[in-house]
């Protein structure tokens, strides 16, 4: 399976997007996917993801929100209010196992399937 995560670009401060990890080869449709984001020089964080409900990191609550379209071959993040911080390199990660631990959700090591990244940047 493959995933290929889209809808980045360069956005000011307050702006809005919408990323799209669009999936080939292979359906999640019972399973985890979720988006993770890496900053220059730091590690790469969870962001959200959902299988049995949503998870978010702190840092993004409110403002993210992670759905699936009907055929769950496409999963989005709709972000909104963006700040300079959220500037990173964001990867969507999936999984055919949907995770009942919920500190699963949040763990890299957890997921099989990685798309490329999209960069998001944000300009103050």
């Amino acid at each position: 399976g493959q995933l290929q995560a889209s809808g980045g670009g360069l956005v000011q401060t307050g702006d809005s997007l919408r990323l799209s990890c669009a999936t080939s080869g292979h359906t999640f449709s019972r399973g985890t996917m979720g988006w993770f984001r890496q900053a220059p020089g730091k590690e790469r964080e969870f962001v959200a993801s959902s299988c049995r409900g949503a998870y978010y990191a702190d840092s993004v609550k409110g403002r993210f929100t992670i759905s699936r379209d009907n055929a769950k071959t496409t999963m989005y993040l709709q972000i909104s209010d963006l700040r300079p911080e959220d500037t990173a390199v964001y990867y969507c990660a999936a999984d055919d196992r949907c995770f009942s631990v919920s500190s699963f959700y949040r763990q890299r090591s957890k997921y099989y399937y990685w798309g490329q990244g999209t960069q998001v940047t944000v300009s103050s």
